[in-house]
């Protein structure tokens, strides 16, 4: 019978004590704590910011489009910076309905609509909890 050297196999690992004496950085800034904050990207202007920033408009999974102003329903989101000239082009550009993968621009620009009515009224820097006016549209 020959040997592992003979053979030319690599001898196993010792197993998971192996690996936790050699910690890898990803692990170590997960358990100091420094994680950052989650970031996301405009769907129209394609700028990078903090979650909690930008407006996020939402595909439930029952196929409402709506804006989510607590950025926490569930479902497919699209998020938009809140500039005007953003809230146009993404009219304009269907990026919002590309983002969210829906085929009726109704749907979408209701909730753009919606995004923009709230912008407008003055509470577009801290997305509010959600009130009995905003609307929801059905889509496909």
């Amino acid at each position: 019978m020959q040997t592992v050297e003979e053979v030319g196999m690599r001898k196993r690992s010792s197993g998971v004590a192996a690996d936790e004496a050699k910690p890898d950085a990803t692990s170590a800034r997960r358990r100091a704590g420094a994680v950052g904050t989650p970031r996301r990207t405009c769907v129209v202007c394609r700028s990078t910011t903090a979650k909690r920033t930008l407006h996020r408009i939402v595909r439930s999974p029952s196929g409402t489009v709506a804006y989510d102003p607590t950025g926490k329903a569930a479902g497919r989101g699209a998020y938009l910076c809140g500039q005007p000239a953003c809230l146009d082009m993404a009219v304009r550009r269907r990026s919002v309905q590309r983002a969210l993968k829906v085929t009726d621009t109704a749907a979408a620009d209701a909730a753009v609509e919606a995004l923009r009515n709230r912008v407008s009224s003055g509470s577009a820097d801290q997305p509010a909890s959600r009130s009995s006016d905003d609307e929801e549209v059905r889509s496909g």
